[in-house]
């Protein structure tokens, strides 16, 4: 297929939309490495200035639809975060959610989580998005062990920041193994039962 010659300033969101949903389909087939910037632009049908209007390269375009997932994350998240009930009946709510979200996204973000180890921009990229959550888990930490005194007990000495980080990132792998069918994790039962008990094990038993 060729490339239709569209200029920026047309349709800028349609353009910029077809971009992004031209690697989200190009990822379900192909990993990123292997994708060449002329082939999202030959699969979104737009001209070379206009990707480059829109995008520095397919790195940028990943970060745009990571960010998305990411966001769409917090969302998830915030019953617990927020402290909307309590912390079993919510963790186990966001940590589901979080598994539909990884499944719905599942090309996106294996493509981050493979490629971010050896590209610069893609690493720094994902560890500040994978920061977010890890900030959002100490906060909720140390509001809940400022308001209960036996969780104060259980967590004297413990490295609130490292063991925040350590759960995020656990769940992180187990989702990425989830997206890439690897059992036990393919069955979301299982990956949603196992990621809970980690959560509550450390922070509330």
């Amino acid at each position: 297929m060729t490339a239709r010659r569209d200029e920026p300033h047309r349709g800028s969101a349609d353009l910029r939309e077809r971009i992004l949903d031209a690697l989200r389909e190009l990822l379900r087939e192909r990993t990123f490495d292997t994708l060449s910037v002329a082939e999202v632009i030959t699969a979104a049908g737009v001209s070379r200035a206009s990707f480059y209007f829109y995008f520095a390269g397919k790195q940028a375009v990943l970060a745009e639809l990571v960010r998305r997932a990411v966001g769409a994350g917090h969302e998830a998240a915030q019953p617990w975060v927020q402290a909307q009930a309590g912390p079993r009946e919510t963790l186990r709510a966001g940590i589901d959610a979080g598994a539909g979200l990884w499944l719905s996204n599942a090309a996106v973000l294996r493509a981050i989580v493979e490629s971010w180890a050896s590209d610069p921009q893609l690493r720094e990229l994902w560890l500040v998005q994978m920061q977010t959550f890890t900030d959002a888990t100490i906060a909720r930490i140390e509001a809940d062990r400022a308001a209960d005194p036996a969780m104060a007990a259980r967590l004297d000495g413990v490295d609130v920041p490292a063991l925040a980080a350590a759960l995020t990132w656990t769940g992180e792998r187990l989702y990425y193994l989830a997206a890439c069918g690897v059992p036990p994790f393919d069955d979301r039962q299982v990956l949603v039962d196992t990621l809970t008990h980690l959560w509550l094990s450390s922070l509330y038993d």
